[in-house]
């Protein structure tokens, strides 16, 4: 007499092993560099900003102005921008794969973040490429 084994069906169905590709390990990947060079981005900023440059009490209109004059503290500010929206992105969109239950919800939760993950973007860097420091004062 043989007793055959069975298996009651897994909770979460497989995805075929065709549809599978690298993206979750270069998400991975991306946040754990993007998250290093934050750390140096964000703390030099606060560094300069803080210590450097005698404190958050000098920063105005004026002072942005000047540092946005060069072209490095518009790429240095871009990247943070940049890095911090899209890594925060990615985090957001891994917790909502992760505690969505609904496929609908899902969708809908992905596609309200990925809307405005890119209308920060466009509307951030659009700022620090067109700031004009020479409005004139009404």
């Amino acid at each position: 007499m043989s007793e055959t084994l069975t298996l009651d069906k897994p909770r979460s169905p497989r995805r075929p092993a065709a549809r599978r590709s690298n993206f979750e390990l270069y998400s991975w990947l991306f946040m754990r560099l993007s998250g290093l060079a934050l750390v140096v981005l964000v703390l030099g900023h606060l560094f300069i900003m803080n210590i450097v440059d005698e404190g958050v009490h000098r920063i105005d209109f004026a002072f942005v102005a000047g540092r946005w004059a060069s072209p490095f503290w518009q790429f240095w500010d871009l990247s943070m921008l940049w890095l911090a929206q899209l890594h925060g992105g990615n985090g957001l969109r891994t917790i909502i794969d992760d505690y969505a239950r609904k496929d609908t919800t899902r969708f809908w939760l992905k596609i309200l973040l990925y809307v405005s993950m890119a209308l920060i973007l466009v509307l951030g860097t659009m700022v620090i490429f067109t700031f004009d420091p020479n409005i004139p004062v009404t």
